[in-house]
């Protein structure tokens, strides 16, 4: 509790150190003494009472609020950390919580991941591990029985392993340097930074206009021009106490002053928090994990997603559907009977010794487990299916060296002795796999030589396979001597596999099918002006059929050269050729991750706000490099998450678009926000100056206007901030980066609101009492007119609010009743003012209303809804605001073009 203290109170301490507040806190006090002095302890401190606790209230329901704000960060970090990690129990592979892991676990280690706890190595193949976030040497440091040491938090750059667990948590070398730094929350985004930009241009318009009536006010009350409501003069030279002069300064400088509260727009910064936040706690319900907070609203102005194929758009729930074995096809895949003995023997070793995954088998004889990615999942269940003693093959081979899987190679291998014989097996892309064999083994367990016809066959079949969106993968292997595998453990890690002369031992073809649903968020995206692109290291054949499935090529005839391209003809173009291309592809089959990123870096050029996903380790470039990078939850490695913005935690496609629709909405609510307080600025500047200037006296007076202050700033930021986002989002086109924060729209319902409001008010201001009949003495009769003033101008605000929800349609009321929030807030501030009118009129100098003043300030609330819906009629150029106004002002110049 005392830690909640301390954060509380600093940022108490934070919302304190307001310039505006802290004058107008020293006005309340100077206030208050004059006011006890001058009307004595009963009636003479509520002017300075009423403005000291309107300060208060402000500054309590502003660390209030940015304390809330930093619990939703601080829960958003601590599962941005929450890293699902693999580990061995009781001899089976589980998932479990970094937070999850004891001491004396046993954990795979494979390229990409993070070392969740320090432990000793106890077996590995090549592994290295980059020590860079620990030691700051950038150095890949190889681990084996003699350098067996491993940390916590570093990241596995090659190779794999196992590793047995010796100490957690803050007891680790990392934890203990975490423990030693706190996270910074105070990541500006870069539409933050804009807003403050215009906050501060706003505030110098407001501190001027509050400078030019401080000057007027205080003329006007020297000279004598400053009248009471009875029409006796405020101020006589020679003849008016001292104290009564300074509490009728004191009186004007916090007019002053309040305007500058009501002019300077504290809520702008208050209002991207308050989205920013709602939005990642809601995105996170939506599957998507944020990791930086400017990738929320940078994702509105996305206009192309390079997506990956597997996993994103397909289910990852690969099988094997068809199987070429001993030169021909395999009618079931498993059928084992059709397999002569010797290639099932060398297959079924191919299959548990080239693999990461493993199976385990409970002793109660119930359903056989197996872990690995979807194509290892897919490859050993069909291994089970030949009759694959997973286990068997293992103990009783020797794994001498392994070459893991990679994205560049697109092949991985191992070399496996058992009963003294070293075999050499290799596993990957069909077609890359296929050109370094020379031979097959046919159905008489001969080994025969690939001839042209053979390899014509083969290559057939992998074009009709991918042709039917199946994935295609071959096994080969070659023998290879004993006595010239290399000695020792420092020349085996060094040792590269010989990956000629082998001999195909199977094709298969795994069918992944598409994610239900996908074709319609790809259908929505291109709705929205978003072009999908599909990037995947599968064949190009795969890729087409995938693409035409999902709605990314519309026909046959759109896969062509360059909408469909090969990575690399791609990488074979100039700089120049790729940036030209790039703008066209729709598919790229047989890419590379570099290929990736080059693909980026042209789109990038060409003007493009890139969104990119990536799984693997090496995506890593093409994710930082992309303006929003969205690394996959499930098969993202820890690399991968590291070097992203947004973690898709579904790793689904239509995970993606809901993220484009919430960056929309960041936007949009902002500027729903932007809209509705600049009216209220607009309004409240202008009513208080023309009043002030023309008659000394300002219809809404300090108490008042920090009362609207709180409306607008925090209220208004909670109200609009937190709107939910609809399909209308996705009917525009992406958001400009250079696109103005204020739109011609804006300006248009801004002006027309604010126009009204200070016509009807200022009427009221100067013609009110004749209208209203006020018959009372003068004194009432202006309370009773200032009091309709203030209780008119807050309601048109809560009217207006509803007009800010929706600024570009015309029903305004449209799933209101979906936002509990919103109606919520409405229904408090409703409350709030009536009892401030009808009870605390002491504290803000105002007089209870009978009905029909109510009514009154109801109907001209009430009166900005039609107006609302009429302004949409009007049509508003495509030009830029300013940049008319620029023009205009450059015509009117002599010699102007």
């Amino acid at each position: 509790m005392g830690f909640v203290d301390c954060v509380l109170l600093r940022f108490l301490w934070e919302a304190w150190q307001d310039l505006t507040l802290i004058i107008l806190m020293i006005a309340a006090v100077a206030s208050l003494v004059l006011g006890i002095k001058t009307e004595g302890i009963k009636e003479g401190w509520y002017d300075g009472g009423s403005i000291a606790f309107a300060v208060i209230l402000v500054i309590v329901v502003t660390a209030i609020s940015d304390y809330r704000q930093s619990l939703q960060f601080q829960n958003l970090n601590k599962e941005k950390r929450n890293i699902q990690v693999e580990v061995v129990r009781g001899g089976r592979r589980i998932e479990v919580s970094i937070y999850d892991i004891v001491v004396g676990d046993v954990i795979p280690l494979n390229i990409g991941d993070q070392v969740p706890a320090d432990g000793i190595l106890i077996s590995g193949h090549s592994l290295a591990i980059d020590e860079s976030s620990m030691t700051g040497e950038s150095k890949i440091v190889q681990k084996h029985g003699k350098e067996p040491f491993l940390m916590s938090g570093c990241k596995v750059a090659d190779g794999s392993g196992s590793m047995l667990v010796t100490s957690v948590g803050v007891n680790t070398e990392w934890g203990l340097l975490m423990a030693s730094i706190s996270e910074d929350n105070g990541e500006e985004t870069p539409l933050q930074v804009r807003l403050n930009g215009v906050a501060t241009l706003i505030g110098i318009v407001g501190l001027t206009v509050a400078l030019a009536v401080l000057i007027v006010l205080l003329t006007r009350y020297f000279t004598g021009h400053t009248k009471n409501p009875d029409g006796s003069r405020q101020f006589i030279a020679g003849q008016t106490k001292v104290g009564r002069a300074v509490d009728g300064a004191i009186k004007i400088v916090t007019i002053a002053v309040t305007i500058v509260v009501v002019a300077v727009p504290e809520g702008l910064p208050l209002a991207v928090t308050l989205t920013l936040a709602y939005s990642m706690r809601k995105m996170m319900a939506d599957k998507a994990l944020v990791r930086r907070l400017s990738a929320c609203e940078t994702m509105g102005s996305a206009t192309t997603i390079c997506s990956d194929k597997t996993g994103t758009l397909t289910l990852n729930q690969m099988t094997i559907v068809e199987a070429y074995v001993g030169g021909k096809k395999i009618d079931p895949p498993e059928k084992k009977s059709e397999l002569s003995p010797m290639i099932h023997s060398i297959l079924v070793e191919g299959i548990a010794l080239n693999s990461n995954g493993s199976v385990y088998v409970p002793e109660s004889g119930g359903e056989v487990e197996v872990t690995g990615s979807p194509t290892e999942k897919a490859i050993l269940n069909w291994g089970i299916k030949l009759g694959m003693n997973f286990q068997a093959l293992r103990s009783e081979s020797a794994i001498l060296h392994v070459f893991p899987f990679s994205s560049d190679k697109k092949r991985g291998g191992v070399a496996g002795q058992r009963d003294n014989q070293v075999h050499i097996h290799w596993k990957g892309a069909a077609e890359i796999v296929l050109a370094s064999c020379t031979r097959f083994i046919d159905e008489h367990d001969h080994s025969v030589q690939l001839d042209e016809d053979k390899m014509k066959y083969f290559k057939r079949a992998i074009e009709d396979m991918a042709s039917r969106s199946l994935r295609c993968v071959a096994i080969a292997y070659r023998s290879f001597e004993p006595e010239n595998v290399p000695d020792g453990e420092e020349q085996l890690s060094k040792w590269a596999l010989p990956e000629d002369d082998l001999a195909l031992l199977a094709i298969v073809g795994l069918k992944d099918p598409c994610r239900p649903g996908v074709k319609d968020a790809v259908r929505l995206c291109q709705k929205a002006g978003v072009k999908v692109r599909m990037v995947t290291g599968d064949n190009v054949q795969t890729a087409r059929a995938i693409a035409l499935e999902c709605g990314i090529l519309g026909s046959d005839s759109d896969a062509t050269e360059p909408n469909l391209i090969e990575g690399k003809v791609f990488r074979a173009l100039s700089d120049a050729q790729r940036e030209e291309v790039a703008e066209k592809i729709s598919v790229m089959g047989r890419s590379s991750p570099n290929d990736k990123l080059l693909l980026v870096q042209a789109l990038r050029k060409r003007g493009h706000v890139v969104a990119v996903t990536g799984d693997g380790t090496n995506d890593a470039p093409a994710l930082h490099e992309a303006d929003i990078g969205l690394a996959m939850g499930i098969q993202g490695t820890e690399v991968a998450k590291e070097s992203s913005d947004i973690i898709i935690l579904d790793d689904n496609f239509a995970s993606v678009v809901k993220v484009v629709r919430w960056g929309r909405s960041v936007y949009a609510n902002i500027q729903k926000f932007i809209q509705f307080q600049l009216t209220v600025n607009v309004a409240a500047l202008i009513i208080n100056v023309v009043a002030a200037i023309s008659s000394g006296d300002v219809p809404l007076n300090a108490v008042q206007l920090l009362w609207v202050n709180l409306i607008m700033d925090t209220l208004g930021a909670l109200a609009l901030a937190t709107e939910p986002p609809t399909n209308h989002l996705m009917d525009r086109s992406p958001v400009g980066r250079r696109e103005p924060l204020i739109t011609n729209i804006m300006w248009r319902n801004l002006l027309i609101q604010a126009f009204y409001q200070v016509s009807v008010l200022l009427v009221l201001n100067f013609r009110g009492r004749s209208l209203l009949h006020l018959n009372h003495s003068n004194i009432e009769a202006v309370k009773v007119k200032n009091t309709l003033i203030f209780n008119a101008f807050v309601l048109c605000q809560i009217f207006n609010e509803f007009n800010a929800r929706k600024p570009d349609e015309k029903n305004i009321f449209k799933g209101v009743t979906k936002n509990y929030l919103f109606i919520g807030i409405i229904a408090i501030t409703v409350v709030l003012q009536v009892i401030i009118i009808e009870f605390l009129g002491k504290f803000t100098s105002t007089v209870r209303l009978n009905w029909k003043y109510w009514i009154i300030s109801i109907i001209i609330g009430v009166i900005s809804w039609p107006l609302a819906l009429l302004g949409k009629f009007i049509p508003v150029p495509e030009t830029p605001f300013h940049v008319l106004i620029i023009r205009m002002f450059r015509k009117r110049r002599p010699g102007g073009g």
